[in-house]
């Protein structure tokens, strides 16, 4: 890891030191997760605290890993110019994180496909109505056990 990696990691740890985060480096972006129900607390840090300095979120990625999701965070902060990422895992049997539309206004429309393509409620969201599917789409096409093998009218 990079010399500014490594500082950026540091920092990202000492800024959300009370919410117990877990910390890695991959391809030199530091990565940090926190539990779900400190989501919306760990983004409003990364974007006041000025060593973050969290002004831009690139986008919001849902995973599915069978078992439970996982919400990725992007963020790009601009002066210094540097990449990292905050995550979640959500457990498929209480598939609800807090919004983040609060602290940044673009998550509105992330957190809108990931509702639609996965099933991920996110508490606070202003409005949760299908973004990429038809109102009455059954079932979640992002997720691994969705059947793309049988036809589906769109």
């Amino acid at each position: 890891m990079s010399a500014q990696g490594k500082e950026l990691l540091d920092a990202s740890l000492d800024v959300l030191k009370d919410l117990d985060p877990q910390a890695w480096a991959l391809d030199d972006i530091p990565q940090v997760k926190v539990e779900k129900q400190h989501t919306l607390e760990a983004c409003q840090l990364i974007k006041d605290d000025p060593r973050l300095n969290g002004q831009m979120l690139l986008c919001v990625s849902c995973v599915d890993y069978s078992e439970y999701f996982r919400m990725v965070y992007l963020f790009q902060s601009l002066e210094p110019e540097r990449t990292f990422s905050i995550s979640t895992d959500v457990p498929y049997s209480d598939a609800t994180v807090p919004s983040v539309t609060s602290v940044w206004r673009a998550a509105e429309w992330y957190e809108r496909e990931a509702h639609d393509l996965f099933g991920v409620a996110f508490d606070g969201h202003p409005d949760l109505s299908p973004l990429l599917l038809y109102e009455g789409f059954e079932g979640y096409p992002g997720r691994k056990e969705f059947p793309f093998n049988e036809y589906q009218e769109f």
